[in-house]
């Protein structure tokens, strides 16, 4: 049992080839596409994988026009996911798009009810990171971090 005042710190990695990495690579290639056409874009878009698909979901609230399944399969053939051998074929994986408009509710409480004033912007229900620099490890990382790092090499 855990000592009086201690607690349990974890740190997570994920390294090349891990699902996260391309959900990661799609959710930003979304987003970046969204507000180069409309910097006012409010996105919350998710990104999930298994063998032979890829999923886009979530709320949106923008006026762009983008199609978001040759942003899916653009991404993952960049990333080199060409042959159904790797578990992903950008030519003839199925590509789901659920990503939907921003329930108005949410936008008003979130966004100030159209205020451009900081204190009135809402954080939505978006986690939370941290991160810091640390003399803990030579690359200035926390040493939990660079553990779990080097236990994907």
């Amino acid at each position: 049992p855990p000592r009086e005042g201690c607690f349990l710190f974890t740190s997570e990695s994920v390294n090349e080839g891990h699902p996260d990495k391309l959900a990661d690579q799609v959710s930003d290639a979304v987003v970046d596409a969204l507000l180069a056409q409309d910097p006012d874009s409010r996105i919350a878009c998710e990104t999930c994988t298994k063998t032979g698909m890829v999923m886009v979901f979530g709320e949106i609230t923008t006026k762009a026009k983008v199609d978001y399944e040759k942003i899916v399969r653009d991404t993952c053939k960049e990333i080199g996911y060409d042959n159904a051998a790797k578990g992903l074929d950008y030519k003839t994986m199925e590509v789901l798009n659920k990503l939907e408009e921003q329930s108005p509710d949410i936008g008003q409480a979130v966004h100030g009810m159209g205020t451009k004033n900081i204190e009135d912007i809402g954080a939505g229900d978006q986690g939370h990171m941290f991160g810091y620099a640390s003399d803990e490890t030579s690359e200035l990382m926390p040493l939990t971090h660079s553990l779990a790092t080097k236990l994907g090499w």
